[in-house]
């Protein structure tokens, strides 16, 4: 990068991926090493974890520290439902439209921020003046009753809330509502009347290194931590786990469709991918780590670690700012935001 004011600067992107953002921090430690400094940082689902915590000023330490000492299982927290013998996770689907609350797992992002002195989006913000670079952290949602992609704060109004006020760990609950395995964060609109129904935003966008594109050559570059394979012509049904690996009864029937919607929001992004050459994503193999796996072994989760540690090395040793600036960023950009608006207005038309 040029040697100026801007020198090792970044926005950070990181995709969403459930367990599978162990790799994410893996990444991370290896930018923070060399001296990079995230200036606005997104995410979804898993990412939006990570980017929290990451523009809240943990370091990549700390980072590790928290997944190494954290059990995921922790985040399977029940209703009354799942008490009735045999009949519990069914119920909880068809009542709740989930298996489990996500009321421990809100506490727990509510305590790690509040270490930091972060509670809501104010606390986040920065000096620009431009929505798109207001906060220093974007979130992406899924609101299904609307058929929206939010970006959360900035499009904290479509829920009739204040976006200043928004709950930073509030709005990560709503990026990490995995369809049928958390239940959805519903908002009731004063406004409007109207209940929002939300949930992961990897429903949308899984990867939204779209998110910071502007016209003209940038300050510094987006960089974007990518969870899947780094050949992108690998087809995504390669990496779906062969059936006799799975649970059997609702445990597999559970598993089942979270993998199911997990490979729609990763082939949402695909064709973005392909457009942007990889040009700026730091590709982390995931090592056949599931999205849901949270039983993960501490064997596992290391070698996932040093998976994106290696990745981020990896990318490092090509990657230049002018290669970037040729290559993707100088009078190229892509709608992604339009793009997925088009696609949720024909799966209307059609419907």
């Amino acid at each position: 990068m040029a040697g100026d004011e801007h020198d090792h600067n970044v926005d950070l992107v990181c995709e969403g991926g459930g367990v599978k953002g162990i790799g994410l921090a893996g990444a991370w430690s290896v930018l923070e090493q060399e001296g990079y400094k995230p200036q606005n940082v997104a995410g979804t689902s898993a990412g939006a974890i990570t980017a929290a915590l990451i523009a809240a000023g943990y370091s990549s330490a700390e980072l590790r520290e928290i997944i190494f000492g954290l059990d995921f299982r922790r985040f399977e927290d029940r209703g009354w439902e799942n008490r009735i013998p045999g009949a519990g996770i069914p119920l909880s689907i068809l009542i709740e439209e989930g298996v489990f609350k996500g009321d421990e797992f809100l506490e727990w992002m509510r305590g790690l921020l509040a270490a930091k002195n972060v509670h809501t989006f104010a606390d986040l913000k920065t000096e620009w003046d431009d929505p798109k670079y207001r906060s220093r952290l974007q979130v992406i949602a899924s609101d299904v009753s609307s058929r929206q992609l939010l970006v959360l704060p900035r499009d904290a109004q479509a829920l009739g809330l204040d976006p200043d006020e928004l709950e930073v760990a509030f709005a990560v609950r709503m990026s990490m509502s995995i369809p049928i395995f958390f239940r959805p964060v519903r908002v009731e609109n004063k406004d409007t009347n109207h209940e929002h129904v939300i949930v992961d935003g990897g429903m949308l966008s899984n990867f939204p290194v779209w998110l910071f594109d502007s016209e003209g050559t940038p300050d510094w570059p987006t960089f974007g931590l990518l969870l899947v394979e780094p050949d992108p012509k690998v087809p995504i049904t390669e990496r779906i786990p062969e059936p006799e690996r799975g649970p059997r009864g609702f445990k597999g029937l559970v598993a089942l469709l979270s993998s199911m919607v997990h490979t729609m929001m990763e082939a949402h992004d695909r064709l973005y991918v392909e457009k942007a050459q990889f040009a700026r994503t730091i590709s982390i193999p995931t090592l056949g780590v599931g999205t849901t796996e949270f039983e993960l072994p501490r064997e596992r989760a290391e070698s996932l670690y040093e998976s994106g540690r290696q990745a981020a090395q990896k990318f490092l040793e090509t990657w230049s700012f002018d290669a970037y600036i040729s290559e993707f960023r100088s009078g190229k950009e892509h709608h992604r935001r339009e793009e997925i608006g088009a696609e949720l207005q024909a799966a209307v038309t059609r419907a």
